[in-house]
């Protein structure tokens, strides 16, 4: 499989150089020349595998040439064995139409598990095959930090650098990040918001004085390795519910566009889904984009919901791309002008192609807290707060009969109640208790440094400790 840069100039890569590359070196996004797809009888046979032979089959066609099948099966028996739950990302009917996918039961209570799980184990392998070092940088609104340092911690041949926004994120997510105790673990509490921190990161891997002495690597959703392992479990909830016989549609509470890209490849690899709805809260950018073509940056407003408290959403990049010709000259143009402004007019092109399979939909708070109160009131499900901004969407889908009544809308379930609890028990008067796998999370030290939000702090930070 070979790989090609959202903005046209970085050399093609296969899939070991594009998960240890993250960003191309065009500033642009890694994605495969073309999809793999998959025909009905094909899909249909895939019903009744284990989530970790699903996993191996799906990813199969993208790590070509760099994986053999033993080795990917192998990775996925190791990675999903290891779940709270026997099914990985289980299904829960909430009434005759809306559905719930699990996708808390790895081990920090996010979806990013899912993914960063895999991808924790791809770098080890890679880098042994290559005998490198690489520091990995990230940022993250709140649930990718905890699940990218659980995922390298005490490995070999990787450090880690994380940023988080200082305040930002909940008390449970800093402290999943900040307790974890390895040398290879370091994590930076910035003064500004997630934009700022990604940013930052984004800066980093176009920065001669950091690349020239250091192998970066990325874990947030621009490393396509990421997107990959998310596709998953589209196929395997659309199986469940009767793909590719029956078609099914989706509601993704959604920050940085990452989950519900894997969506969109999902579809393009021949899953039937009828519409992805782009959920947001009141950073609202990707429904203006969507519902208006203005995808215009404002200031980032703090929410119940942190870790969608996002005005940039990188991987939304890879759908103009793929939607709007596949013109990386012309989009690397349209994306530095928006790099410069912060705002920008989608293409004729790129709206009709987004809006052939996407929708949108925004909640406010006391939105978010309905849904909440909706889902415990009526079907005794507790859920978190970016659940509740996707359930408002599916309800309100479903309503206005945006979706056929005969098709069923999967809302993603992407962390667990208890990483929100203050959020959750002012919504519904219940307290989510944190499952016993996490352990005595409150017990244990914190170990984090707070910077300024200026980029040369977070640099010389990385620089310094890297050298070590």
């Amino acid at each position: 499989m070979e790989y090609i840069s959202t903005r046209g100039s970085a050399p093609a890569l296969d899939f070991e150089g594009v998960t240890l590359a993250g960003l191309a070196s065009d500033g642009g996004l890694y994605l495969p020349r073309e999809w793999p797809r998959l025909s009905e009888a094909e899909i249909r046979a895939l019903r009744g595998k284990p989530y970790p032979a699903l996993a191996a089959t799906i990813m199969r066609p993208f790590v070509a040439g760099s994986l053999t099948d033993d080795e990917l099966d192998a990775l996925c028996a190791t990675v999903y064995g290891d779940f709270g739950h026997a099914a990985v990302t289980p299904l829960v009917q909430l009434n005759e139409r809306q559905w719930l996918l699990e996708l808390f039961h790895g081990p920090t209570l996010a979806f990013k598990d899912v993914a960063l799980q895999l991808l924790g184990h791809l770098f080890e392998t890679f880098l042994a095959r290559r005998d490198q070092q690489m520091m990995i940088v990230g940022a993250t609104s709140g649930d990718t930090g905890s699940a990218a340092i659980n995922a390298v911690a005490g490995r070999d041949n990787v450090e880690i650098v994380m940023l988080h926004p200082k305040g930002r994120v909940s008390d449970v997510q800093r402290r999943q990040m900040t307790t974890v105790r390895a040398a290879n673990v370091f994590n930076l509490a910035i003064d500004g918001s997630f934009d700022d921190a990604q940013a930052h990161v984004k800066r980093m891997f176009r920065d001669p004085d950091v690349t020239g002495r250091l192998k970066l690597g990325a874990v947030n959703s621009i490393n396509w390795a990421r997107l990959m392992a998310q596709v998953v479990y589209y196929f395997y909830s659309a199986l469940q519910l009767g793909a590719p016989d029956r078609t099914v549609a989706y509601s993704v509470p959604t920050g940085n566009f990452g989950d519900v890209f894997a969506g969109y490849v999902a579809a393009q690899m021949g899953v039937p889904i009828e519409r992805l709805i782009v959920a947001t809260n009141v950073n609202d950018i990707l429904h203006r984009a969507l519902s208006e073509g203005d995808y215009s940056a404002g200031g980032v407003t703090p929410t119940i919901t942190p870790s969608m408290d996002i005005q940039v959403s990188s991987n939304f990049e890879r759908l103009l791309f793929d939607v709007g010709g596949r013109d990386g000259k012309a989009l690397g143009e349209q994306m530095a002008a928006f790099e410069a402004s912060k705002a920008m007019r989608l293409t004729n092109a790129q709206a009709q192609g987004a809006a052939a399979l996407f929708t949108s939909m925004r909640a406010d708070q006391d939105e978010t807290s309905r849904a909440l109160a909706w889902a415990y009131r009526e079907t005794g499900q507790v859920i978190d707060p970016h659940t509740g901004v996707g359930l408002h969407a599916s309800l309100a889908a479903s309503e206005a009969e945006m979706i056929a009544k005969d098709i069923p809308i999967v809302t993603l379930a992407t962390a667990h109640p208890a990483k929100f609890r203050d959020a959750v028990e002012r919504a519904i008067g219940v307290r989510p208790a944190l499952p016993a796998r996490v352990g005595d999370l409150f017990g244990r030290e914190e170990f984090f440094t707070e910077i300024g939000g200026d980029y040369e702090a977070t640099r010389d930070f990385v620089l310094e400790h890297a050298a070590r």
